[in-house]
């Protein structure tokens, strides 16, 4: 679905892909990062969210935690990161962004409290008050006093599942309380997750039931006497948002695909955000009409209904819709060894050939390399890193000791 969109907005993009496959300076099954393009959605997302006064954490996992990515973002003006768990903090840290937010979605396990206090984290997310006392007590070692969100929640908010948890909205002003006695920690705010989600009926962005339980426990803490909570409403978050959420009370963002254009949103309008990230691997081998492509990183979001998967198909650097063929990509509950590309007639696929597809990705949950490119907006396509879903650099080309 997001292939159209990148031939449409950021046609070089897929010929320096194509390119750089065909040099072999990228390998198959590897995301690609055009820098320039994240480097600007940066700036813009961060220009309209400082005139509304928020914070802005930017999420890496969708593309592995890679280092290129995070030096962009830096460049375009985001200093921090929200890390989705304790391997994307030590990524993000390592390559230089400063963590803005830790323990949401997932919570720190007991055992690596210290080490992700030692990162000092301007806030951390717990579900409980035993998660509390341990994020203040590693803290406690380091000397500081940790500011701490609460996740909250009450019926008939919105999860996906097995995402549940959190402080019970109606106990919340206690639960501070009960924080707030702890040494060395403080209670920061209140956050939750997902605040909104794109609805497919629509083809817009809603606010989510959670946010409005946001705000009614933000309101019952000022009247219990807390001053200066902070509010962090994530989820499908683009420029465009941006002034919804702060109208609802929202004083801190975490864009994630925003930054390379992928949100649902960018699918099916043009947002200010260009599309910044695509999928590249190569033909393998063909058996009876289908020519099979290599996976490792065919993760398709399910956000929107099942729709004709296609890709560009090409031994040359090409975004002519004739190099367009739908594909066959295995069901989640098989492993993506390869995809199935639907071959006509008069095609002749050869090994090597390159298959380029536009992907709302989750490159942490795969197999996949990333590889960042600089150089794609001014002709000049230049390779700065290839790392693993780690954010480990990947030996490229591989290299047998």
């Amino acid at each position: 679905m997001f292939l159209d969109v990148i031939r449409r907005r950021n046609p070089h993009f897929i010929t320096a892909a194509q390119k750089l496959h065909q040099e072999g300076l990228i390998p198959s099954n590897t995301y690609m990062l055009d820098l320039d393009a994240i480097e600007s959605n940066a700036r813009v997302f961060k220009a309209e969210a400082d005139k509304l006064n928020l914070k802005v954490f930017a999420m890496t996992k969708q593309v592995s935690r890679n280092s290129g990515f995070v030096s962009a973002v830096m460049r375009g003006g985001i200093e921090r990161a929200v890390a989705v768990d304790m391997a994307c903090a030590l990524a993000c840290h390592r390559a230089g962004l400063k963590i803005g937010h830790l323990g949401h979605l997932v919570q720190i396990p007991k055992a690596e409290a210290a080490a992700a206090a030692t990162m000092k984290p301007d806030y951390w997310t717990v579900f409980s008050l035993q998660k509390a006392e341990e994020a203040a007590a590693a803290s406690r070692t380091t000397g500081r006093e940790q500011e701490l969100l609460l996740r909250v929640q009450t019926a008939g908010d919105t999860f996906y599942r097995g995402h549940e948890g959190g402080f019970a909205a109606e106990q919340t002003v206690d639960a501070a309380a009960q924080v707030s006695k702890i040494k060395g920690s403080r209670f920061a705010g209140i956050t939750t997750f997902p605040a909104q989600l794109y609805d497919n009926a629509t083809r817009k962005i809603k606010h989510t039931p959670n946010l409005t339980t946001l705000a009614r426990t933000a309101e019952a803490l000022r009247k219990a006497g807390y001053e200066h909570i902070e509010i962090n409403a994530p989820g499908t978050t683009s420029t465009v948002t941006l002034k919804a959420l702060a109208e609802a009370g929202a004083t801190q963002v975490e864009p994630g695909n925003g930054l390379h254009g992928t949100t649902p949103l960018h699918a099916v309008e043009d947002l200010p955000e260009l599309p910044a990230v695509l999928y590249v691997t190569e033909v393998s081998h063909q058996y009876g009409d289908l020519a099979y492509c290599f996976g490792g990183g065919l993760y398709i979001d399910p956000v929107f209904p099942d729709y004709d998967v296609k890709a560009l198909v090409s031994s040359a650097p090409t975004t002519d819709g004739d190099s367009l063929r739908s594909v066959e990509v295995p069901v989640p509950s098989a492993i993506d060894y390869y995809g199935m590309i639907k071959t006509r007639p008069n095609d002749n696929f050869k090994s090597g050939d390159t298959v380029v597809f536009g992907f709302r990705g989750q490159a942490f949950v795969t197999r996949a390399n990333v590889a960042a490119v600089s150089g794609i907006a001014s002709g000049n396509p230049k390779v700065v890193c290839i790392e693993d879903c780690f954010g480990q650099t990947v030996a490229w080309p591989p290299r047998v000791a």
